[in-house]
């Protein structure tokens, strides 16, 4: 193996880094303040509940607590976020709300965070992007990015949640795993950003299964790096046992979850590391040898886990209700398969998934026809190949396949080009504008939108089921109901992150499987019978009911009962123990739940 060229250990020019994260923030930003004017800025209900949380820890709430308390009305609810993402928010908060006031100091760290992390983003693409393609592929690597619509959504303004940091940490553990191949160190670094990915959030598992696999295959591949194989599964030990004593106080280091970071993933963590070093030290001189040798360590590793905690065997999610995996998960669009997604938001899954899938293929046709670094070409194909598997059966894992799909773009972009100048005719002039387009999503986009436009569809009528009910989601909409006193409301479940945040109500429902009680009674109220609705609001102690009309709930689902509130309402029959209080121009209809 050869040593990484100065250059590309130096870094990338940071002149040309900086232009395009200054043109790229410019125009996220612009678009934001005129694009979006009168939408609301805190679109995503995850948006809106991490600042509820946010600034429930600056009111001092504690660090270890996780409990919404003003969610699942009157109990509360703990959800499964990391204070990792808090933490940074808060101190720009509190940094800004001096200067500007508590509200719009909240509006302010929603426009630094994300532009903070894609200035990272970038960075981390362009630096890979070198150590793979060399110096003509720094651009491509810059520019695509911002040409997703997979990475412009989450590095938006307002977008706030944890989503940006994992595709960050995801770019972050394939290039510390592609660097360790020469760079031995790096491999320690690895498995710090593969920790610290597990400890933000469980969707960052695939990435973590490629990064285990890259370091055993280093040492299957290469005997002399046994090293390297065991610095990584130590290192990433050591950083889930650390983040766990971040996460939970000593009382809750045993307490078992599925869905967050818990003793099943440190357990999982232990057992690679025990298997990385037993193996290292065991001699074995044939290649396939090594790999039995990791398998079987491996396999005894996962056999006790799973022997401890079979619970976890179905998933992060597999001790949800399964009435709410049915009737509640299976119909939220982004969890769906790839394939799915094509019928109902074509635009996105062709100008997400085709980048994703062409690099794969681009990375194999590589390692087939090139010599030059195969073991790091090699690396970054597992991590695709892992990322592309996810997107395929969730599309919200295509978030996670683009950035390590960008050196792959970038190669085949140079190679294009080296093609034209070596011989300019039209054919290569073609080959390299198709290069780029191939991997600009927001042209793909454009191209599948114009078309989905002439007939219209499925894709159309969802795209409007949203855009109806952002009006419902701005601060304005929520000023009359803030000046009430505090009051516990039920509401549809993707409105009560916004009246947390926007009010000192408590509310029934937010879209958090953790919540499992509050969705569950949000779904009964709108679909049992009537009878049963008004006991669900006495229960709880309701005194109010906010909905917004442009919502699935008031469709009610399919088994709804005839004299269910959703057939209710829609027939403007709503029963006499609701009292409608709504102001005339409001795009909220709130009732008053009168005494029986």
């Amino acid at each position: 193996m050869t040593s990484p060229s100065p250059t590309s250990s130096r870094g990338p020019d940071l002149r040309i880094v900086a232009a395009v994260f200054a043109v790229a923030a410019i125009i996220l930003v612009v678009r934001a303040v005129v694009g979006r004017a009168g939408l609301p800025f805190f679109a995503d209900t995850d948006d809106a509940m991490r600042m509820v949380m946010v600034r429930e820890f600056i009111q001092g709430q504690g660090w270890y607590d996780l409990t919404a308390h003003r969610l699942n009305t009157p109990f509360g609810a703990e959800i499964h976020w990391s204070r990792l993402i808090d933490l940074p928010l808060a101190l720009l908060v509190m940094a800004f709300t001096p200067f500007l006031g508590a509200d719009l100091a909240l509006v302010a760290a929603g426009y630094v965070w994300p532009m903070l992390l894609l200035l990272v983003l970038l960075w981390l693409s362009a630096r890979l992007a070198l150590r793979l393609v060399g110096p003509e592929g720094v651009l491509p690597a810059l520019i695509l990015p911002v040409l997703s619509p997979a990475i412009t959504a989450e590095f938006t303004p307002g977008r706030v949640d944890h989503h940006g940091v994992v595709i960050l940490l995801t770019l972050a553990v394939a290039w510390a795993g592609v660097e360790s191949i020469r760079r031995p160190r790096f491999a320690v670094l690895g498995g710090l950003f593969a920790a610290t990915a597990l400890a933000i959030a469980t969707e960052s598992l695939p990435t973590i299964g490629a990064a285990i696999l890259v370091a055993g295959l280093i040492w299957v591949f290469d005997s002399t790096r046994a090293a390297t194989m065991r610095h990584f599964g130590l290192a990433f030990a050591l950083g889930s046992m650390a983040h766990l004593a971040i996460f939970r106080l000593p009382s809750r280091w045993f307490e078992p979850a599925c869905d967050v970071l818990s003793p099943v993933y440190v357990g999982v963590a232990l057992a690679v590391a025990a298997a990385f070093t037993i193996a290292s030290f065991i001699p074995a001189r044939a290649a396939w040898q090594r790999l039995l040798i990791l398998g079987l360590l491996g396999a005894a590793g996962m056999a006790l886990v799973a022997v401890l905690y079979p619970q976890c065997l179905k998933g992060p999610y597999g001790e949800l209700d399964p009435w709410l995996q049915a009737n509640w998960i299976a119909g939220i669009i982004e969890a769906k398969p790839w394939t799915s997604t094509i019928s109902e938001l074509p635009a996105y899954a062709v100008a997400v998934g085709v980048p994703a899938l062409l690099g794969t293929l681009v990375v194999l046709y590589r390692l087939w026809k090139v010599e030059t670094d195969r073991p790091e070409w090699a690396a970054l194909l597992v991590f695709l190949v892992f990322a592309a598997v996810i997107m395929l059966a969730q599309v919200r894992g295509a978030r996670l396949a683009i950035m390590p799909a960008m050196p792959a773009a970038a190669w085949l972009i140079v190679a294009a080009r080296q093609r034209y100048l070596a011989s300019p005719r039209l054919a290569g002039i073609a080959g390299l504008i198709l290069s780029w387009l191939a991997f600009s999503g927001i042209v793909l986009a454009l191209v599948v939108a114009a078309t989905v436009n002439l007939f219209p569809g499925r894709a159309q009528q969802v795209a409007e089921a949203r855009a109806d009910k952002e009006p419902c989601l701005v601060p304005s909409a929520f000023a009359d109901l803030a000046a009430l006193p505090p009051e516990r409301i039920m509401s549809p479940i993707d409105l009560g992150a916004h009246i947390m945040l926007y009010t000192p109500h408590e509310v029934v429902a937010a879209p958090y499987h953790r919540n499992q009680q509050g969705v569950r009674d949000a779904f009964r109220f709108f679909n049992d019978p009537i009878a049963d609705a008004r006991a669900i609001l006495t229960a709880r102690g309701i005194g109010l009911v906010v909905l917004c009309p442009a919502m699935a709930e008031l469709r009610g689902l399919p088994s709804r009962a005839e004299d269910s509130l959703a057939n209710l309402y829609a027939k403007g029959e709503v029963p006499a123990w609701l009292q409608d209080v709504s102001l005339p121009d409001s795009p909220l209809k709130v009732f008053a739940v009168l005494p029986d």
